[in-house]
This record gives structure tokens, C-alpha cells and sequence, in this order.
């Protein structure tokens, strides 16, 4: 008895330990970044030039980590810069007098065109005060390019490179892996343009996928080189011609058609930044990085007032359950559009999405709380880079949809595959199972890996994905004010750019997010100056983000990406498969800009 009282003490003393450790760390780190946390009264000095790298990943929300501003090389920085938040502080810019330019040091841009458009769009609002705008790269991919083509001055290293040749897409194929490893996939879907099944029942593009996929990269690349050759004062043809036919081959290329303004080391465009904001050459540039400008507080403070337009940012994959930083949760989303309803101070919603689908169900949840809402006050949908499948199923119900050019949309359409691995764990594994069942599809879900569907089974899914796919376009329609049969002329799967679905009627409007909460204003019959903006979900406190970092689950993952590298995404893509609902409203493929 003894022993075992000293047993339970030495097991408390450890829990104890540790318990005081954690707090004691806790304390620790607040402690210093309440040291390291700029105050109010800090500013920039005069004379300063803001430098924006685009070092991480452009997001809907800035994705901060909580060590971001410490002195400690190891710790975790932040994971993505926000759209809006980078637009306002570019704004802040334009009317800072300490600001005198911006400098774009460019190579790529983790980031879709769409997001790309607002910051530039942001970048030519700025000049308008007359202040420059310099980037400099010694590799310019075609969306670096992009957002450089708005600068004063856009400088190529001499032996550097540029991407200026067009877009493309590719698809990877897993039939021949499944035939391999002996797997079978049941594919169930409707719409002949919803290819997302087709890497498992194919090894190359269907026709109908080839159709679809060139036809929005063109619209997509149309809309960027005419505003290349309006930022370059060429013609578009003479910018289509030197993409199509690849003629600018080298830097000098570049520069003898006018796409760039000068062959330069870095040292020569810092000799150049200082000749223009007037100081010595032996001084140096007062450098503002974004981190540092982003915590200055703005020029003229909001003042306070009681009404408010609500937005609310779902980026990701669509799931059933909580939100995370990489997927929509329709439990969240849900949530924050009901107090967002029920909240009398909020007068309009916008509902922010950037997303490729998802599950059907988990759409649908979403799709009718924006009903509920709509009766009530405007809700207004703003689409970022994609918003596709089940993204558009968010949007639908709102009654206005603000998409941009080269945003990615439409893909009305659903689908359902279903593995099964009998072969697989028979003959590679020497696995076998059997079963006895009360009903003759008591053991449907052992389907999903250990034996073959039946006949009755298979017609029975496929029904209910016919069933599901006409209840999405019927909904569809009515969002739209489009008759049934219309509706379904554009969907089938197809994937539209925003350019095409605003012809085609599945937006209203072509614009930002800042003309989606216009747009609200005027429907909600309040002026600017008379409400303020909020964004929701809110983020995490300090000491969530501290608890975040020590979860096992991210750890591992961070871990697990490190080890199987350029094999993750096609891992972490088969363990989609095998999880997700068997209805899924998705785009028929992964957005990755180069």
C-alpha cells in the first residue's frame, strides 16, 4: 500500500512538473513579445521606401504566427499574408507622407490571379499620387510578371530569366497506380465536363476536360495580357504575339520589346531607388518591410460606429465540422452567417470564398443559412481565386455574386468514387474477410474496400448522385433567376472564369472584395463612412496560436511533408479519396500558378 501511495505521488509530482513548465513557457513567450510588439505611438521615419517581397503565400486572412516579430531563428514564422489586409496597407501607404514608394522585389507568387488583380489594381491606385513604383527580379514568372508589368521601373538581372510564354495545365493520372496495386475505383458522376474523377478512370484528358481547361486558361491570360500591353503601352496583339511565338527568349529580349525597362544588378536599382527619393549614394534606403508597416497604425483612425458589414471568409476545402486554417467547415461557416443574421448591428453580409468544393452535403448546410440570412439583409458573395463546384454552391443563394476576371467558377456538377481493394489486400497483403449481414446491403460500406459492388448497389449511388445533381442545378436556378433547362446549359461540370460566367449569368458582377462590400452598402441603403468592416471568423488569440504550435496532428504533418517531399500532394490526395463523403461537389482539379 505504501508503494503504491509513493508510485501516485511520483506520478503527480510529473504531471505537476509539467503542467508548471507549460505555464511558465507560456509566460515566458508573452513576456517577450509583449516586449517585442511595437506600440501605438511608433512610426516610419521620413524618406522611407515600403519593400513588399511576397515571401508567403497570398490567403484570404493573414495567417500570423505569434513568434513572427521574435529574435529566435527556429521558431515558426506566419504562413500567408491576406489579400485585404495587403490592399490596406498599401492604401495606408498612398496617403503616409513618410512612404515615398514602394519597391517590389519579385521572383514568384505563391498566389492565384485573382488575388494577384487586387493587389495590382491596389498598386495603380497608389501611383496615382504620384509616388513610384520599382521591382526588380532575377526570375520572373508569369504572375511575378503580372503584378511588375503596374511598375515605373521594372528591372531584369542581365543573366536572369522571365517567363513569358503562356499558361498551361496538367493533370496527374492514378489509373495505372490503381492497376498496380490492384485497386478498383467505382466512379459514379454527373455532367460530362466533371472530370475530377478522370485520374482514376483514365490516363490522359478526356476531350470534353481538354475543352473546358483551355478554353478558361485562355480567358484567364486574354484578361492578363491586355492589361500588360495597357500597363506597357503596347498593343494586345503585339503582347499575344511575343507570348504565343516565344520570343522573349532572354533579358535583352525583354528589354528590346518593351515588356521590361532596364537591364540591372541589384546594386544598380538601389543606386537608382536613392537617386529618386533624393539621398546620397553612401546612404542607405530606409527599407520598410510589410510585418513592420503592417503594425503602424493607420493615418486617420475609423471612428466608431454601431452598424457593420459583416464578412465572412471560408477558404479550402469544404468539410462537415470546425474550420481550419486550410478548410471550410460548414459548422463554422454556418455558425458565423446565423450570428451574423441574428447580430442587429449587422446590416449586410459577405460571404468571401476561395474554394474548389468540396463535399455536397457540407455545401448544402452552408447554401441554406445564407437563405435564412438573405431574408433578412443582403448577402452578397465575393469570389477570390476559385470558387468552384461546392464553392459555387456557397455563392449561389446570395443575391448578388462580385467575381474577378480571372477568378475560376462554375463546375456545377457533382460526383462519387468508391475504392475497392479486395484484390489489393488478398494479394499483396494475403488479407481476406467475410461477413453475415441481416439485409442485403447491411454491408454496403464494406464496399468501400473488402468486395464488389452489386448491380442494384451501383444503380442505387448512381441514383443518388442524378438525384443530387438535379437538386444542386434546380437550386442553381432559382439563385439565379434562371429557368431549369438554361442553368443546365452552363453547368455539366463546366469550369467558367469569371469573364465567362458573368456572360453566361452565374455572376452579377466583375470586381474586388472592396466592390462586393460596396455593392452590400448600397443594398443595405447605408453610405460609406456610416459602417464599419469586420471580418469573421475571427482569429485565433495569442495563446491559441502558441497551443496550435504544439498540437502532434500539425507536427506530424509538417514532418510527414518534409520526408515524402514532392510525393505529398498525390498521398495527401488519396487520403482525400478515401475520407471524403461519397457525394462531393468538387473542381476537377488542384490551382497551382507558376
Amino acid at each position: 500500500m505504501l508503494k503504491l501511495l509513493k508510485f501516485i505521488g511520483s506520478l503527480f509530482k510529473i504531471a505537476f512538473g509539467f503542467l508548471l513548465g507549460i505555464f511558465l513557457l507560456f509566460c515566458f513567450v508573452g513576456f517577450i513579445a509583449y516586449l517585442f510588439t511595437p506600440s501605438d505611438s511608433e512610426s516610419i521615419e521620413a524618406n522611407s521606401v515600403l519593400k513588399l517581397s511576397f515571401n508567403e503565400p497570398l490567403r484570404e486572412q493573414t495567417a500570423d504566427s505569434p513568434f513572427e516579430e521574435l529574435p529566435v531563428p527556429f521558431l515558426p514564422t506566419g504562413n500567408g499574408v491576406g489579400v485585404y489586409d495587403m490592399k490596406e496597407n498599401i492604401l495606408k501607404a498612398k496617403t503616409d507622407d513618410n512612404i515615398k514608394g514602394i519597391y517590389l522585389p519579385l521572383t514568384g507568387i505563391a498566389g492565384g490571379f485573382a488575388s494577384i488583380e487586387e493587389v495590382r489594381n491596389a498598386l495603380i491606385d497608389f501611383k496615382k499620387t504620384g509616388k513610384f513604383v520599382y521591382a526588380y527580379g532575377e526570375l520572373y514568372t508569369e504572375g511575378a510578371y503580372y503584378l511588375a508589368s503596374v511598375a515605373d521601373k521594372i528591372y531584369l538581372n542581365p543573366r536572369g530569366m522571365m517567363e513569358f510564354n503562356g499558361l498551361s495545365a496538367e493533370y496527374s493520372f492514378y489509373k495505372g497506380a490503381l492497376e498496380k496495386l490492384e485497386m478498383k475505383a467505382e466512379i459514379f458522376r454527373v455532367g460530362t465536363y466533371k472530370s475530377a474523377v478522370e485520374p482514376f478512370m483514365l490516363d490522359k484528358m478526356s476531350e470534353a476536360n481538354k475543352e473546358q481547361t483551355l478554353s478558361f486558361l485562355n480567358s484567364i491570360y486574354d484578361f492578363m495580357l491586355a492589361n500588360i500591353a495597357k500597363s506597357r503601352g503596347l498593343s494586345f496583339e503585339e503582347v499575344k504575339r511575343l507570348s504565343a511565338e516565344f520570343v522573349v527568349r532572354t533579358p535583352k529580349d525583354a528589354l528590346t520589346h518593351k515588356l521590361i525597362t532596364d537591364l540591372a544588378y541589384y546594386d544598380e536599382v538601389e543606386a537608382s531607388i536613392k537617386k529618386k527619393i533624393g539621398i546620397k549614394a553612401e546612404d542607405k534606403i530606409k527599407f520598410v518591410s510589410y510585418s513592420k508597416y503592417d503594425k503602424v497604425p493607420k493615418i486617420k483612425k475609423d471612428s466608431y460606429v454601431e452598424s457593420k458589414i459583416a464578412v465572412i471568409v471560408g477558404e479550402g476545402e469544404i468539410l462537415s465540422g470546425k474550420s481550419t486554417d486550410e478548410t471550410i467547415g460548414s459548422e463554422t461557416i454556418a455558425e458565423e452567417i446565423r450570428k451574423a443574421r441574428k447580430d442587429k448591428n449587422v446590416k449586410a453580409i459577405v460571404l468571401r470564398i476561395n474554394s474548389p468544393g468540396g463535399s455536397a452535403l457540407a455545401s448544402d448546410v452552408m447554401w441554406r443559412e445564407v437563405l435564412e440570412a438573405k431574408k433578412v439583409k443582403p448577402v452578397i458573395a465575393s469570389m477570390g481565386d476559385v470558387a468552384a463546384s461546392g464553392g459555387y454552391y456557397m455563392a449561389m443563394g446570395c443575391n448578388k455574386i462580385v467575381a474577378q476576371p480571372n477568378t475560376i467558377t462554375g463546375s456545377i456538377g457533382i460526383f462519387g468514387v468508391l475504392f475497392n481493394a479486395t484484390n489489393f489486400y488478398k494479394n499483396k497483403l494475403g488479407i481476406t474477410a467475410d461477413r453475415v449481414s441481416t439485409g442485403k446491403m447491411a454491408d454496403i460500406r464494406s464496399a468501400l474496400l473488402m468486395r464488389d459492388l452489386t448491380d442494384e448497389e451501383k444503380e442505387m449511388i448512381q441514383g443518388y448522385i442524378n438525384e443530387g445533381y438535379e437538386d444542386f442545378t434546380m437550386k442553381a436556378a432559382q439563385g439565379r433567376n434562371m429557368s431549369h433547362e438554361d442553368l443546365k446549359k452552363v453547368a455539366s461540370g463546366r469550369v467558367w472564369t469569371g469573364t465567362q460566367a458573368k456572360e453566361n449569368g452565374l455572376v452579377d458582377m466583375l470586381g474586388s472584395i472592396d466592390d462586393a462590400i460596396l455593392l452590400a452598402a448600397k443594398e443595405a441603403k447605408i453610405k460609406q463612412g456610416e459602417y464599419r468592416i469586420r471580418f469573421y471568423p475571427t482569429q485565433k488569440s495569442f495563446y491559441e496560436k502558441i497551443t496550435s504550435m504544439f498540437e502532434t496532428k500539425t507536427n506530424l504533418k509538417q514532418e510527414l511533408k518534409k520526408e515524402v517531399g514532392e510525393l505529398y500532394p498525390a498521398m495527401r490526395f488519396l487520403d482525400w479519396a478515401k475520407r471524403q463523403d461519397v457525394v462531393q461537389a468538387r473542381l476537377p482539379f488542384g490551382v497551382k500558378y507558376w
